[in-house]
């Protein structure tokens, strides 16, 4: 019985165009900087809208799946993906509300486990053909991020599934009007960040700079007046006198032990934060690794 050729379930002659959110892409982004040590890359859900043609897919918006991959073998949270997509339907409204469009990984090549990821996302689509979003994060290519987008093809073999083909589809950014006035200020801040601007110090650095400022302009009208180079001003000495009156006298080893205890009482406060914040870390991986069993 001869063989039969490989099977093509796709329709390769229809163009379908992916459309991607910037938000979409930094949400990706701020996913594979926190990536675990030692991960490869990370994969996470498509939400968008399809059109009524279902030439067009427009991404609005992802969030992250935890996964973990050894070898050829691949692990999904696929409870963690089917509890979050439950939670996210709650909050939305009819109008607004976002499908399953595909899946995003940070990895610019696709492997053998890709083909699996795919197919338990077929599962998830409404139509079983998901986008696959390719988000190149190495920054290679003149410090640029590459982003591609595919669907795939079964490749059947006497009727027997043996993996899939990814085609590469047409791909752009498309944002709306708040979006466009986010990038375009980030693309501004980028051009100036050369000089540190008044909005980007602390709120502290400003306070005591300006602070400092005020304490120099009042020494110099002081020693102004005491040389006789300036004429003396009752309003101001007044205004000067209250200030300093305001000021408790103390000595310098009491204002230095106040001071001291205050920074202790700082840094205790700052390190039980750091360790409520490594605790929850914690806990989060632990139950994103009992998901995956």
């Amino acid at each position: 019985m001869p063989q039969q050729s490989p099977a093509l379930l796709f329709d390769t002659t229809t163009t379908t165009t992916v459309f991607v959110h910037p938000l979409v892409l930094l949400h990706i982004l701020d996913h594979h900087r926190r990536r675990p040590a030692g991960s490869a890359r990370v994969i996470g859900t498509l939400l968008g809208r399809f059109d009524d043609s279902g030439v067009l897919v427009e991404v609005t918006n992802a969030f992250a799946v935890p996964h973990a991959e050894r070898g050829d073998e691949v692990a999904i949270g696929k409870d963690f993906n089917k509890t979050l997509w439950a939670l996210l339907q709650q909050n939305s409204s009819k109008q607004q509300r976002e499908v399953i469009v595909g899946w995003y990984s940070s990895s610019p090549l696709l492997s053998d486990t890709s083909s699996l990821i795919h197919d338990f996302y077929s599962t998830e689509t409404e139509d079983g053909n998901p986008v696959h979003l390719v988000v190149d994060c190495r920054l290679t290519e003149e410090n640029a991020v590459t982003m591609r987008a595919f669907h795939s093809t079964p490749i059947l073999v006497q009727g027997e599934t043996l993996g899939n083909l990814f085609h590469e589809l047409p791909l752009s950014l498309r944002s709306n009007e708040p979006e466009a006035i986010c990038v375009s200020e980030m693309i501004k801040s980028m051009n100036d960040n050369n000089e540190t601007t008044e909005r980007e110090k602390p709120p502290l650095q400003i306070s005591m700079e300006q602070l400092y400022e005020l304490l120099e302009t009042a020494c110099t009208y002081v020693d102004a007046v005491v040389d006789g180079t300036t004429p003396p001003d009752t309003e101001k000495g007044r205004h000067i006198a209250d200030a300093l009156a305001t000021v408790p006298r103390m000595r310098p080893d009491a204002m230095d032990k106040l001071f001291h205890e205050s920074l202790q009482d700082l840094l205790m406060v700052t390190y039980l934060s750091n360790l409520t914040q490594t605790q929850i870390a914690i806990a989060e991986k632990l139950n994103a690794t009992l998901d995956l069993q």
